[in-house]
């Protein structure tokens, strides 16, 4: 019987998704789930779903609902963390100060300033809870969903001994673009995939064995399927790789879409105008919470079940605990070098093998070399953001959003360093200090 501690339940929706996967599995459907949130109000709401779901599914699985982080982690076997710090002010800063100086950020939650500055307001709290890991858990392995995922990964690996992957679902979302796209089945996809999260390739994309690259390269041709899928089929036809992350969060990661309004408005495709536009996961996530919040707010427990996603985090634990070989994309230490020409001391999205033993990441060799510097860049960036707050170093987070591709496209030096600081300054109250 393992136990699964979240640490985040509050987030309702997805908190719900992951215990549903959890009940799933016949061979895990007697966990011990324990819920942890600092909003008594939101994981009130998350454990009588949880428990509906138990009993609707008629399991002996065990639901235990606590606002003391320390209580949830004494003994765990897996800690799910997808804690948001900050809240609402923060993050709007994060977006609306660089938007003051050119840079337009869609979602800003991974990279760019709004990424970095979510970063440095959020490691401190994860170094916390590693550290409370180390005594009262300290052989569980944590499973990491919060962004940013490179950066919060990146800084575990660095400050702490436990054992951290990151888990992302946007591999499977792509391969799902992807089949669409081209109108076969999903689960005649065969693909290898690599880089970093949200900018990690598919360096090969079968059927049967044979590459599906050039019906995809005739797919974009169709302008009804490009337009659904703008950006990266321009990365595509540019770089020779289609990219894991959406159109409208992949424009963030490089130079070319997002410093002019008429070239951001010539990549709104169909459906995307709304997405492409800044500050639009922001809006949404506003909208989002105050649904959440609303004391009218009701779910039907009658009709709550245990319906599997395609998250992988049931997945790895039902690998472990059932030594089922198990193949998924998580973001791993590149200790074992399993991307040869980026830095061992980085965080990479590769696939690994799990089954009894753990997580094994699989090598890959070296990256095109077009792809791993467009990775490159990047891992340099939460280097030192990871430097910034572990030796509390003003220089290196200024460097580190002077670096960033989207900011350095729409800003002089002067300019970004201005707004550097007044994004410490706006948001001092959720961050560490830097001297």
């Amino acid at each position: 019987m393992p136990t699964v501690a979240f640490i985040g339940a509050g987030s309702m929706v997805f908190a719900s998704k992951l215990v549903g996967d959890i009940l799933s599995f016949p061979a895990l459907d007697d966990s011990e789930i324990r819920l942890m949130d600092i909003d008594e109000s939101r994981l009130e709401q998350t454990t009588r779903i949880a428990e509906a779901m138990v009993e609707n599914e008629g399991v002996d699985a065990t639901i235990v609902s606590t606002l003391d982080r320390r209580e949830a982690l004494e003994g765990a076997d897996y800690v799910l963390n997808m804690i948001n710090v900050g809240g609402t002010e923060p993050f709007e800063n994060e977006i609306r100060i660089p938007e003051q100086y050119g840079v337009e950020q869609a979602i800003g939650d991974t990279i760019g300033p709004g990424g970095i500055f979510r970063g440095l307001r959020t490691i401190p709290t994860m170094l916390d809870l590693a550290a409370d890991m180390e005594e009262l858990c300290p052989d569980a392995l944590l499973m990491n969903y919060t962004n940013p995922m490179s950066i919060i990964c990146q800084a575990l690996f660095e400050a702490t001994d436990i054992e951290t992957v990151g888990l992302c679902h946007s591999v499977p979302h792509t391969a799902e673009a992807i089949a669409d796209y081209l109108d076969i089945p999903q689960s005649e996809l065969d693909y290898w995939v690599a880089g970093i999260n949200h900018l990690a390739w598919f360096l090969e994309l079968k059927r049967d064995g044979e590459s599906l690259y050039p019906a995809l390269r005739d797919a974009a041709t169709d302008e009804s399927i490009y337009r659904k899928d703008t950006v990266r089929f321009e990365l595509f036809e540019h770089f020779g790789a289609f990219v894991t992350e959406s159109s409208h969060h992949a424009s963030e990661y490089v130079p070319y879409f997002r410093t002019d309004s008429e070239v951001i408005e010539t990549m709104e495709g169909e459906g995307y105008a709304e997405r492409m536009a800044t500050a639009t996961y922001l809006e949404g996530w506003k909208a989002r919470s105050a649904e959440r919040d609303d004391p009218k707010r009701d779910v039907d427990l009658e009709t709550v079940g245990a319906e599997r996603s395609e998250e992988y985090a049931s997945r790895l634990i039902h690998a472990i605990e059932t030594d089922t070989p198990r193949r998924l994309n998580l973001n791993v230490s590149n200790e074992t070098s399993a991307i040869e020409n980026l830095p061992e001391d980085s965080c990479v999205e590769v696939p690994c093998l799990v089954d009894g033993s753990g997580v094994h990441p699989c090598s890959v060799g070296e990256l095109p070399t077009e792809l791993a510097s467009l990775d490159q860049q990047h891992v340099s960036v939460h280097k030192l953001v990871v430097e910034a707050v572990l030796e509390a170093d003003r220089d290196a987070l200024h460097r580190a959003v002077k670096l960033d591709p989207l900011t350095a496209a729409a800003c002089t030096l002067d300019e970004i360093h201005e707004m550097t600081e007044a994004l410490l300054e706006a948001n001092e109250a959720h961050l560490p200090a830097l001297s």
